[in-house]
């Protein structure tokens, strides 16, 4: 019944495999940590999001299971119906608190909140200004939204400059500036405080999403915001738990509270989803609580970037530059890349290789991640398999 749609995915499918685009899942036998068993094996593990260790922290994993083992598995019910449960406003006025906003909403994901709030909010008279390495999420949001789109070259304020004219000059009614605030892929902070003096001089509106920064980044992990010091001058935040904050799943917005009250009004991923089991919410008020007084484990963080990314720039690989746990070593080809990521497997170490539709064509890489859940060990066992991988590949 097909009538030749299963053909032409198979042919897309193999086009996919001789292009050396292909994604294949790795099945992880054991916790999310700095080490991880991979068929049998034991692997260090540079390739996860758990900036701080929380993953698998025993104080995170107690409140969830406590959390599950009164309240049940999940809510069966959206929100508004009958699914928000005491932990779900405990959460987001945690959330609220830590960012410093008015209040927070919670989603099944952050590329759910992301994917909700610009409809939401804007309407065909207003203007979404958005850097062009935005994540998926935030893309696919701006899409859904009928605001008018325009796009800026990455941290080039000149650019965006000229967009907030553009839109001006189009009889743009509001206009709302996005960026990321760490560059998933790339692993560089978004110039905030600049973004932000434009948007006081054109009159706009800032949002962040802060996936890869709130926890473990700035003071008290408050993210780029406080790292930066552009502080309250970011209006709307987008963020997760599945990342520092406890690894699990969710994601929220934070901003000012007419915001907020009209995305539980309006914003469809949150009103036709599932709301988030009690224990996730648990485990994410856990993580919170932890990461705000985690200044040993952002220490530790910090230190094992710096020498992870001394060492491998002193062995000769191409690095994007960057002060934040995102390392990426650039291999430009997506078959080398994928030949390194495996010599690195079978050195001991965990990593991924990212390619198009990932990232743009001719630029992939091997994406490393830090954790405070690695070791001194760790680290030195890392390096010296970089090196050994990279001479075998022929990338260093």
């Amino acid at each position: 019944m097909m009538h030749g749609l299963a053909d032409h995915l198979s042919a897309t499918l193999a086009q996919i495999r001789a292009d050396g685009l292909e994604k294949s899942e790795t099945v992880i036998g054991s916790s999310q940590s700095g080490t991880v068993t991979v068929g049998g094996r034991q692997l260090v593990n540079l390739c996860a999001n758990n900036y701080l260790g929380l993953a698998d922290h025993s104080e995170v994993v107690e409140a969830t299971i406590k959390a599950t083992e009164n309240f049940g598995s999940g809510m069966a019910s959206v929100r508004f119906i009958c699914g928000t449960h005491e932990l779900h406003k405990e959460l987001e006025n945690s959330v609220a608190r830590y960012l410093e906003k008015d209040d927070a909403i919670l989603f099944g994901s952050c590329f759910d909140a992301n994917g909700g709030i610009f409809e939401t909010i804007l309407g065909p008279e207003d203007a979404v200004i958005s850097d062009t390495l935005n994540h998926a999420s935030i893309i696919d949001g701006v899409r859904l939204s009928k605001a008018r789109r325009y796009r800026f070259q990455t941290s080039d304020m000149d650019d965006l400059r000229l967009q907030l004219q553009a839109a001006d000059d189009d009889g743009a009614r509001f206009k709302l500036i996005v960026t990321d605030g760490v560059f998933s892929m790339d692993g560089f902070i978004a110039n905030l405080p600049e973004i932000c003096n434009l948007a006081e001089q054109y009159r706009a509106a800032v949002m962040i999403d802060e996936c890869h920064a709130t926890g473990h980044l700035g003071e008290k992990g408050r993210g780029t915001p406080a790292l930066t010091g552009a502080g309250g001058r970011v209006d709307i935040i987008s963020g997760t738990f599945g990342k520092t904050l406890g690894g699990a799943m969710g994601g929220f917005i934070a901003g000012p509270q007419p915001v907020i009250d009209l995305l539980r009004q309006r914003a469809r991923p949150y009103l036709f989803s599932n709301a988030l089991p009690p224990g996730v919410a648990a485990g994410a008020i856990k993580a919170i609580e932890i990461a705000e007084k985690a200044d040993d484990l952002r220490r530790t963080l910090a230190n094992y970037t710096a020498r992870f990314r001394s060492a491998l720039t002193e062995a000769g690989f191409d690095l994007v530059p960057g002060e934040t746990p995102i390392i990426p070593l650039m291999l430009y080809d997506a078959v080398k890349a994928q030949k390194m990521a495996q010599a690195l497997r079978d050195r001991g170490v965990l990593v991924s290789a990212f390619s198009f539709p990932v990232v743009p064509r001719e630029k992939a890489r091997i994406r490393t991640q830090m954790s405070a859940a690695l070791t001194d060990e760790n680290i030195s066992f890392a390096i010296d398999a970089f090196i050994g991988a990279g001479r075998d590949v022929g990338v260093i």
